[in-house]
């Protein structure tokens, strides 16, 4: 918001771990983490050379993040995103308070609830009700404010009938909703969250979506680390993209989404050469194809245009020639097809040569998911001239109109139909 100081202001901030290495000839290559660092140090206490380093081993730095500047403003709804151990849940640790930063600064406006992992800030021993009194003073919230808003959290966590039972008792789905129900709830002015979405069902992640929506539309801070990009497309105006410790970019969330999909799917996608594939033993052979490529190597994304080049050498004259592709779930089952005679006239060609087919899908009706590629050649109804099944695997994304409750619905296809609506009077 314009005019407001920022909620959360950053420079150079870093985070450095020392990790220790056994160097080679020390038996086999062993990385200990930081949660073993205080076992060694007892440990070598008994076990150790004239340098006071266990033997075969070395202490080596290890950033988990460096370098990072940037400035939030209050209101903005960011999200995290990049590859697993890229420092994400560092930086919101750092955030937090959780853990201390090695190098930089950091400047927090409004109080901060945090949800890094399932039950963070809960007693174990203590009930729900007490745990949620417990955190609501951890917030500075008074016992008034946090009677106001008691139950709505209930309600949301959907824990009524085990309030006097000691939280430690609780399943992780049950943990996790009380979790999320208090952090959301309590007003805070920031609210960080890691991977919320990953535990609970589609329900419980639909009504958080919704709860984080809310909160970001009420003018407060909320920086969301997950993995589906389709929640945070629906979520946040902006992404910062984390990647081997450092910030690679931040900016407006279809941009940088965009440019992460890019890098992480894009070479996966483009195979030139197929010449050498296996083929079954159904196709007669007098025609081989002998490249493709996916989307012109881009990433690919529901309800976006996609496209496929197939190109082919055939041994001779080829009649009623045709090219199609298709779509299978990863276990094999065919659930989509595209064949040129569709709507185009099957192609006759006269002698020996080069074929090339082009296909453009204005809008991939696939689900976000993987799936395997199916091409081939036809003459005629019948006759298969070339055939390659699961040549290839293609990752489809959450496209800038995915709605997130089909992000992670699994494979399938989602297609329009010719819809009519009426209303009329009930008869009760």
């Amino acid at each position: 918001m314009q005019g407001l100081e920022p909620a959360i202001e950053v420079e150079n901030l870093g985070k450095m771990y020392q990790v220790s290495r056994r160097a080679p000839g020390a038996g086999r290559h062993q990385y200990v983490a930081l949660r073993d660092v205080i076992t060694d140090r007892v440990r070598r206490l008994f076990r150790t050379q004239g340098n006071g380093i266990e033997e075969g081993a070395t202490e080596q730095e290890f950033w988990a993040l460096r370098d990072v500047s940037l400035k939030i403003e209050q209101g903005d709804a960011v999200g995290v995103i990049g590859r697993n151990g890229a420092g994400k849940s560092t930086f919101l640790k750092l955030l937090s308070r959780i853990t201390d930063p090695t190098t930089g600064r950091m400047r927090i406006r409004g109080r901060v609830a945090t949800l890094l992992e399932v039950g963070t800030g809960f007693h174990p021993e203590l009930t729900a009700r007490e745990n949620i009194f417990l955190n609501g003073a951890i917030l500075g919230m008074s016992r008034a404010e946090i009677i106001r808003h008691f139950d709505e959290i209930v309600a949301f966590a959907e824990v009524e009938d085990f309030l006097e039972m000691p939280v430690k008792r609780y399943s992780s789905g049950m943990y996790m909703r009380l979790a999320f129900a208090v952090a959301a709830h309590l007003q805070p002015e920031i609210l960080l969250l890691d991977e919320v979405l990953a535990v609970g069902d589609a329900k419980f992640q639909q009504k958080c979506l919704g709860r984080m929506r809310t909160v970001a539309h009420g003018g407060r801070t909320v920086l969301f680390v997950s993995h589906s990009m389709a929640a945070i497309r629906n979520l946040c105006q902006k992404v910062i993209w984390v990647d081997r410790g450092r910030i690679r970019d931040f900016g407006a969330t279809n941009v940088i989404i965009d440019k992460y999909a890019e890098e992480i799917t894009g070479s996966g996608h483009d195979m030139s050469d197929v010449r050498n594939l296996p083929r079954p033993g159904f196709v007669d052979g007098r025609a081989l194809i002998t490249n493709l490529t996916v989307n012109g190597s881009k990433a690919v994304f529901h309800g976006e245009p996609f496209t496929i080049t197939l190109q082919a050498e055939a041994e001779g004259a080829l009649p009623a020639l045709a090219a199609g592709f298709g779509f299978s779930t990863i276990d094999g089952t065919r659930i989509i097809t595209f064949d040129s005679d569709l709507s185009n006239p099957r192609q006759d060609l006269p002698a020996r040569g080069a074929i090339e087919f082009v296909a453009e899908v204005p809008s991939l009706p696939l689900q976000p998911g993987h799936y395997l590629l199916d091409i081939g050649l036809r003459s005629g109804d019948q006759t298969a001239i070339d055939y390659l099944g699961g040549c290839v695997q293609v990752t489809v994304l959450p496209g800038r109109a995915t709605p997130s409750f089909i992000a992670n619905a699994g494979s399938g296809v989602r297609l329009d139909a010719r819809w009519s609506f009426g209303s009329f009077p009930s008869n009760t």
